[in-house]
């Protein structure tokens, strides 16, 4: 292989990751709900999407900064997230765990159609003032929005390590791990699961803005919900952490593969290469490289 070749795939390898990185922040997302709440959260994509266009609007209509209205489209989420848990999952409670992750596809469908029935079907632009062009970092092209939204995943990461040292970061731990042991020493599921909720519809709101400011704002957000799934399978339903290595692998095998076998196939190996990772996972690992395998004994 040649130098040529050898840089070339140094950058596919380089660009992969971060695009995993943002991958990331929508795996983390979908963690944090099955932590809580033992639901694969189906909306997540819609709701990254939703976020995107709270972001627009509030930038094209209330005239705000783009970065302030990406903050306050993380406020609503996080308000969206907890009325969910709230008002709809709290009463799937005792119920088949299939009635919960229907509950979720339907919020996904509707949201899929009310976002761009309310604010059209054309792709908006959302520019957060950091550029397409590639940066050179250490002699490699780097685009530069995926190294904001890398470094931006790294940050969520941290902080949500910070926050489950904290005294309801614990109790929301100790819910995860036990709703019945945890309701027996007074700690209440339901304020767990809501504030799990609020968390990852902030963090679906981090993602949403970044990737908006890559492809537009449009429907096509809610598709991050594949990459998601498979960088949450990957790394584990229940660990953040595996989200974030789950998402540097899946990112750097999308782009190596697309990189090099799109010219011969005509373009679309991404999507068969996340699809491949959910597939693989599942029948190898079923519970990733951080998950936890909980044997029942009867």
């Amino acid at each position: 292989m040649s130098a040529s070749d050898l840089s070339f795939l140094a950058e596919l390898a380089v660009n992969g990751a971060l695009v995993g990185l943002m991958y990331a922040l929508v795996g983390m997302s979908i963690v944090m709900v099955y932590k809580s709440s033992g639901v694969v959260n189906l909306a997540q994509g819609a709701l990254v999407m939703l976020a995107a266009y709270l972001a627009w609007a509030f930038a094209r209509h209330a005239g705000m900064p783009v970065v302030l209205a990406a903050g306050l489209a993380a406020v609503a989420m996080c308000g969206a997230g907890a009325l969910i848990a709230w008002g709809a999952l709290r009463r799937m409670v005792g119920q088949p765990p299939i009635m919960a992750l229907m509950l979720t596809l339907g919020l996904d469908i509707l949201l899929r159609g009310l976002a761009p029935a309310l604010w059209g079907p054309d792709t908006k632009p959302l520019d957060l003032g950091f550029g397409q062009a590639p940066l050179a970092v250490l002699g490699l092209l780097v685009n530069g929005t995926y190294l904001i939204g890398g470094v931006a995943a790294l940050a969520v990461l941290g902080l949500l390590a910070l926050f489950f040292r904290t005294r309801i970061g614990i109790m929301l731990r100790a819910a995860s791990d036990d709703h019945l042991a945890a309701w027996s020493v007074g700690v209440s599921v339901e304020r767990a699961m809501a504030l799990s909720w609020a968390i990852a519809g902030a963090i679906g709101a981090v993602a949403g803005v970044l990737w908006a400011s890559v492809q537009g704002v449009e429907w096509s957000l809610s598709l991050l919900l594949i990459k998601g799934l498979a960088v949450a399978v990957l790394g584990g339903l229940d660990s953040t952490g595996g989200a974030v290595l789950g998402g540097l692998v899946l990112g750097v095998l999308e782009n190596v593969v697309s990189g090099f076998a799109d010219a011969y196939v005509g373009g679309g190996t991404k999507e068969v290469v996340a699809s491949l990772v959910i597939l693989a996972t599942i029948l190898a690992r079923p519970h990733g490289f951080f998950g936890r395998e909980v044997i029942e004994r009867v």
